[in-house]
């Protein structure tokens, strides 16, 4: 004996996941760039705790703070969000100081990448305050949270469609 079954609404399913398929980057794209700003949002933070001291100059292998005029420099700038590289299926971007320009301390023209460079990785004369790696520490998980609930919103609006 030969059974039969009827199915609907595997046209629908079929059409939403060619959907997905095809709006995929774009979603990624919208998810990545509300969570690139908040990893922003958490180094620009981070620029404002920087400890400073009045500037003087470390001689007999003695280190000091970043004075304050470095710190206005990098607080000032903010951290940029590169332009996406979309590479097929992956949507990549960076954030940071890297084409922020020049600035003008004590009177001699410095590229901003150098300034923020010694305050977070430390140079010979000045105390390392990383705080681009506990910026990115303190902002991945709310990064990721982000980027979960956009993906999520725009899954749930072409599922629904």
């Amino acid at each position: 004996m030969a059974y039969t079954m009827k199915v609907d609404g595997l046209t629908e399913i079929s059409e939403a996941l060619t959907q997905l398929q095809e709006k995929a980057p774009a979603i990624a794209a919208q998810a990545l760039y509300d969570g690139a700003g908040i990893m922003a949002d958490e180094i620009r933070k981070g620029a404002e705790k920087i400890e400073t001291a009045p500037f003087k100059y470390a001689a007999g292998g003695t280190r000091r703070l970043p004075s304050p005029e470095e710190k206005a420099i990098v607080s000032n700038v903010g951290a940029g969000i590169a332009k996406f590289d979309k590479n097929g299926t992956e949507v990549n971007t960076s954030i940071g100081y890297r084409n922020s320009g020049y600035a003008y301390l004590a009177g001699r023209r410095k590229p901003i990448p150098l300034i923020v460079n010694s305050i977070n990785s430390g140079t010979s004369f000045m105390k390392k305050q990383p705080f681009i790696r506990k910026a990115a520490a303190s902002g991945a998980s709310k990064s990721i949270e982000a980027m979960k609930a956009k993906i999520e919103e725009a899954v749930a609006a072409i599922t629904k469609e």
